[in-house]
């Protein structure tokens, strides 16, 4: 390392992104994945993103119900 660095330049907050834009990858089990690929495949406009996230929010508005 150098003993003293120059920041003159430097840009604050250049690489800084709130959590919430933050996209996370979630990785299916293999047999989960292929399940829904199976099962979707003759599908129009086929995404697998969106069939996980309306299961997903089918999942909350039946915890909400039952917390």
């Amino acid at each position: 390392m150098k003993k003293e660095y120059d920041f003159t330049n430097a840009e604050q907050g250049k690489f800084y992104r709130p959590l919430n834009e933050l996209v996370i990858p979630i990785y299916l089990d293999d047999d989960i994945k292929s399940s829904f690929v199976d099962k979707m495949e003759n599908t129009k406009d086929f995404s697998l993103n969106t069939i996980i996230n309306s299961l997903l929010k089918q999942d909350i508005e039946i915890y909400k119900k039952l917390a």
